[in-house]
């Protein structure tokens, strides 16, 4: 597929490809020259949070312990 760079060097992914690839609205992309090519790698974001929820083990249960730290 062919597209046009603009004046600001901006070109537009086709909507096919955009699909294709899961790349949204605020997706980041990594680019890279390779041999005489442009290369884009979508980039995955990662969520820290998401990683590591559900790793805390905790010898009693949430309610006791926030009892036990604030009382009744």
């Amino acid at each position: 597929m062919k597209v046009i760079v603009s004046e600001k060097g901006q070109v537009t992914i086709p909507k096919i490809l955009r699909t294709k690839l899961g790349i949204r609205t605020g997706s980041v992309l990594d680019f890279e020259a390779e041999r005489g090519r442009l290369v884009g790698h979508k980039v995955t974001q990662r969520d820290v949070f998401e990683e590591v929820y559900g790793t805390l083990e905790m010898e009693e249960s949430v309610d006791a312990f926030i009892e036990r730290i604030r009382g009744r």
